[in-house]
């Protein structure tokens, strides 16, 4: 279930060395608030972590607000209005104090400066608020490719790698070349591009829960796409897609690995691709024998 201003998320994802929300970094930069996502904070926290030494790495002065919740999407993509409203309004109220919000996440990011203004756009007390959050938003590549312009990447990654790109991002953001252009700066990557990078992996939230069977077969032609690029890693910027197609290729017992755009970028893939194993996802062989 989302969570709710009155049930916050599993905990701050920074909550051991950052229990107030008060700034992580020491830099006196643009002031941050990092919207984490559900899905970085219970499956993937290094995501968080990665995007926190990328913005410092910037010159950002980043804060990880306690109070910080999922951004509604479920609730909304549901039909719940009522509880997305009040969602949106707890988030604006925990995120505007800052001079970006930034989200590594295009489907959280979109949410947040697409959907909220809308919500709220008649609410007297909320709309002006909302709208002016929303100007703030950045999903996390691009705000570090067009707006603090980061070109210290210093890391190395020796692999060749396919970029999926999530529909969100691209298709409400504008998410394409800025994760390319970044990798671009990253020593050993070489980019293997799949043909209809751009076609959705099946995962679209709630879509792969209502319609379990469309999305296998979407995934699955994800994989099959991938793997012809004789690529060894899949990459992207949403967690829901990776973990959808990490959990694709494990089922099918494929050896490509898969890892957010973030953690290579932060030069901190030191921990396990995305695998079933990892997320705590059951796997099941395609006969529908227990896998051990």
């Amino acid at each position: 279930m989302p969570a709710t201003p009155e049930q916050p998320a599993a905990g701050d994802t920074h909550s051991a060395s950052n229990p107030t929300g008060k700034p992580v970094g020491s830099t006196s930069g643009p002031q941050v608030g990092l919207f984490v996502s559900c899905l970085v904070d219970l499956y993937r926290p290094n995501v968080g972590f990665a995007a926190i030494s990328l913005l410092e790495r910037a010159g950002c002065k980043v804060s990880v607000p306690a109070s910080q919740t999922c951004c509604g999407q479920p609730a909304y993509n549901t039909g719940d209005v009522s509880d997305t409203a009040a969602i949106a309004r707890a988030t604006i109220a925990a995120f505007e104090e800052f001079e970006y919000i930034v989200v590594p996440s295009g489907s959280c990011a979109g949410m947040l400066r697409k959907h909220y203004p809308e919500l709220l756009q008649d609410d007297e007390q909320w709309a002006d608020r909302a709208h002016s959050f929303s100007e703030k938003v950045f999903e996390l590549t691009s705000f570090l490719q067009e707006v603090v312009k980061l070109d210290d990447i210093n890391a190395r990654f020796d692999a060749r790698v396919t970029y999926h790109d999530s529909c969100s991002g691209l298709r409400e953001l504008g998410i394409k070349q800025q994760p390319r252009n970044l990798l671009a700066k990253v020593d050993g990557v070489v980019l293997n591009e799949m043909e209809s990078t751009d076609v959705c992996c099946g995962f679209g939230g709630t879509f792969c829960v209502k319609y379990p069977d469309i999305s296998e077969r979407m995934v699955s032609d994800k994989v099959a796409l991938a793997e012809q690029t004789g690529a060894d890693v899949l990459l992207g910027g949403d967690l829901g897609c990776l973990l959808n197609i990490s959990g694709r290729l494990s089922r099918l017992d494929r050896p490509m690995r898969v890892y957010h755009v973030a953690e290579v970028l932060a030069d901190m893939t030191d921990v396990p691709a995305l695998a079933v194993a990892e997320t705590g996802f059951v796997s099941q062989p395609e006969d529908g024998s227990e896998k051990t």
